[in-house]
């Protein structure tokens, strides 16, 4: 794990959700410091099914060394941000650093999804971000190394990630507008940056989604800890940046991931958003234009003969599943994937039927293209409609999203592709 440095010592942070979870995580991380720590969360009482209230927080960031001032806010009431960042500034001279981390989460359709949670998702985590930055930044101007960190991923505008869950995407991707906005803004003032986890997080809200057993394929709330002390020990011209937590660390000298593991070797789930492999620390959003356009020219798929890329159901089906692979998913699951392709030919007049197979190079070694009716897109659990490229709707079939659906054997689409496995148990 990363070690503390002392540099966020005497240093205020704001973290709003800071009672549990993640936003806990990190005001533990700081509190080893000496840092001060508003904790702006909702639970003053204890909840039936929730750990942890703003007082239980308070004490274990006092055990770690830090102070701590908990605040009962609600992100959606104004007036009760606006007292907390005076009851913060009266307490402790100032605010140098603000974690927006409170989120709220439905991963329902347009169509499932109530008026009052849209509502939810966009009060708290638009709206809410918004105002808390706001009434923050005038005291965060006056500090030496200012910071303002975003619990929101990248910019993803792949529509896969849209089409599930309309309204959960809009309201964090209106958090990572306000990175991309603030950023520049403020920017030689205050560092605005965003903080993105590789891999799934184990908290209240994954079991909830998830279901038991889910946490076996999370990592704990310290990568991100580690990740977001790396972000705010920075100097305030590290701004504008999307990072992903694993990347950055892997840059500060961490080489053991597995002590962030639940259940260390066991493979890991991908988190939302994070549909290709990052090998920066940082995303710059406005060169994500530029970057897709970089990765269609150097795509992984096999060129014709003639210089064209294949195209149709089949090509789309392994790109979308090339997408979901990864060498470090193939390694840790040893998985050999045969794909047994029939129907009317696209390449080979001659040939009806053609096997193609996946290396840990993730590339389609053999096998001539065949025409696929992609009939069947609904999730195998729940009978939802299932998130492109994988036979699942969202995290709590995930268990199963890589793996043949133990109804029938097949993975999405279940039509002639059959999918032969080993080594996923």
């Amino acid at each position: 794990m990363l070690p503390n440095t002392g540099k966020l010592a005497g240093c205020t942070l704001f973290i709003t959700g800071a009672s549990r979870g993640i936003g806990k995580a990190i005001a533990l991380k700081a509190a080893k410091d000496g840092a001060n720590i508003v904790i702006a969360a909702k639970t003053a009482e204890p909840h039936p099914t929730l750990p942890g209230t703003i007082y239980t927080a308070a004490e274990e960031i006092e055990a770690a060394g830090g102070k701590a001032l908990p605040c009962i806010v609600n992100v959606r009431e104004e007036q009760q941000i606006v007292n907390a960042v005076e009851k913060a500034v009266k307490t402790f001279g100032g605010i140098d650093i603000l974690v927006n981390n409170a989120s709220a989460i439905s991963l329902t359709g347009t169509l499932e999804t109530a008026t009052k949670k849209v509502n939810l998702m966009m009060d708290v985590n638009v709206r809410g971000t918004y105002l808390t930055s706001k009434a923050c930044l005038p005291y965060l101007r006056k500090s030496k190394n200012p910071h303002i960190l975003n619990l929101s991923p990248p910019m993803n505008l792949n529509p896969m990630w849209f089409k599930n869950h309309c309204a959960y995407t809009i309201s964090k991707y209106g958090m990572s507008m306000c990175v991309l906005g603030m950023a520049e803004e403020f920017r030689g003032e205050v560092a605005v940056n965003a903080l993105w986890p590789k891999t799934a997080i184990h908290t209240a809200a994954m079991d909830m989604l998830g279901g038991a057993g889910i946490e076996k394929q999370c990592r704990k709330t310290d990568i991100l800890a580690d990740a977001a002390y790396c972000i705010l020990t920075k100097p305030k011209t590290f701004t504008g940046n999307f990072v992903i937590d694993e990347v950055l660390l892997r840059e500060e000298g961490v080489k053991d991931f597995d002590v962030y593991a639940i259940a260390p070797g066991h493979p890991l789930m991908p988190d939302f958003f994070l549909d290709v492999e990052s090998d920066t620390t940082s995303t710059k959003q406005e060169r994500y234009g530029a970057a897709q356009e970089e990765k269609k020219l150097s795509g992984s798929q096999q060129e014709g003969a003639d210089g064209a890329k294949p195209s149709g159901p089949v090509a789309e089906t392994f790109r979308v599943i090339q997408g979901a692979m990864t060498e470090e998913y193939v390694r840790s699951t040893q998985g050999v994937f045969q794909f047994e392709l029939s129907g009317k030919p696209l390449v080979q007049p001659s040939l009806a039927k053609g096997t193609g197979y996946f290396s840990n190079r993730n590339t389609l070694e053999a096998g001539p293209k065949a025409e696929q009716l992609l009939s069947h897109s609904v999730c195998c659990s729940c009978s939802r409609p299932a998130r492109a490229g994988t036979r699942s709707c969202c995290p709590s079939c995930w268990i199963w999203s890589l793996c043949p659906c133990p109804r029938t054997g097949l993975v999405w689409p279940q039509t002639r592709l059959e999918w032969a496995q080993t080594g996923l148990g």
